[in-house]
C-alpha cells in the first residue's frame, strides 16, 4: 500500500501536460468566443500562441530524442567492446534436449573430409538416428568424404546398419572404408570436421555414464562437447586420430 502514492505520481508524470494545457486553453477560448466574451482576433491570437507552444514542445523533444539516441549508440558500442574482450569458451556442453539439432547443424556446416572416431555404429540402427546424425553429413555437398576409424567389433554393424542406409540416401560413395584399429580400451569418441572459416571443430563424447545413454543393444550419446576451433583440444584430437589411423 505504501507504494500506491508513488505509482500514482508516476502515472501523473506520463501525461502530456503541454498538450493538455493547450487543449484546455483552446477550449476555454472557444467557449468565451461563443458567449461573445472575446472577439475573433483574440481567439486567433490565443490559437497562434497555443500552436507556438506545441511547436516549441516538439522541438524540445527532438533535441532530447537526439541526446537519447546518442546515449544508446554509445552504450551499444561500449557493450560490444566488453563482449569482444570476453574470452570465448573453448568447449560448449550440448545436452539431450538440443543434441539432435546440434548434431544436424554440425553435419550441415561441415566441409571437406569428416572423421568419425570410435563411434558405436549400432546407434544408427533406428532410421531416425541415422537420418539426424549421419545422413546430413552424407547429403551435405560441401562434405567430400566421411572416414570412420573403428574397432573390429563394429565390422558387422558397418555392413548391416551403415552401408545399406548410406546407399539408400544416394550418397553412399562418400563413405570410405573404415580404418579398422584396436579401440576397445579407448573411452573417447569424437567427430572432426572443417568449417567454412577454414578451422576445425569437433563433437567430443566419452563412453559410459553420464555421457552415453544405454539402450537395448547399443549406446547413444547423451551429452557431447562442442569443441571450438580455437580450443587446444582440437590439435590433440587430430593427433590422436592420426596416431590410431596411421598413414593414409
Amino acid at each position: 500500500m505504501a507504494n500506491e502514492p508513488r505509482k500514482q505520481r508516476a502515472r501523473w508524470r506520463l501525461y502530456d501536460w503541454d498538450a493538455i494545457a493547450g487543449i484546455l486553453a483552446a477550449g476555454a477560448a472557444l467557449v468565451l468566443h461563443f458567449l461573445h466574451v472575446i472577439e475573433t482576433d483574440v481567439l486567433l491570437t490565443i490559437a497562434l500562441v497555443v500552436i507556438a507552444l506545441l511547436l516549441f514542445r516538439d522541438l524540445r523533444r527532438e533535441a532530447q530524442d537526439e541526446v537519447l539516441l546518442e546515449a544508446v549508440s554509445h552504450n551499444g558500442a561500449t557493450l560490444d567492446g566488453i563482449l569482444a574482450r570476453l574470452d570465448k569458451p573453448d568447449v560448449l556442453l550440448v545436452g539431450p534436449r538440443s543434441l539432435r539439432s546440434a548434431s544436424e547443424a554440425f553435419a550441415r556446416d561441415a566441409r571437406g573430409e569428416m572423421i568419425w572416431f570410435n563411434v558405436c555404429l549400432l546407434m544408427f540402427r533406428p532410421q531416425a538416428l541415422f537420418d539426424s546424425l549421419l545422413a546430413p553429413a552424407l547429403m551435405n555437398p560441401k562434405v567430400s568424404a566421411v572416414q570412420f576409424v573403428l574397432d573390429e567389433s563394429e565390422r558387422d554393424a558397418w555392413e548391416t546398419q551403415v552401408v545399406p542406409k548410406a546407399n539408400a540416401t544416394g550418397f553412399g560413395a562418400k563413405l570410405r572404408e573404415p580404418r579398422w584399429v584396436p579401440l576397445k580400451q579407448e573411452a573417447v569418441s569424437f567427430i572432426l570436421a572443417d568449417t567454412d572459416a577454414g578451422a576445425t571443430e569437433a563433437h567430443l563424447s566419452f563412453w559410459g555414464e553420464p555421457f552415453m545413454s544405454r539402450q537395448p543393444g547399443f549406446d547413444i550419446p547423451r551429452y557431447v562437447f562442442h569443441v571450438q576451433a580455437h580450443s587446444d583440444l582440437v590439435p590433440q584430437l587430430i593427433e590422436m586420430e592420426r596416431r590410431y589411423r596411421g598413414p593414409r
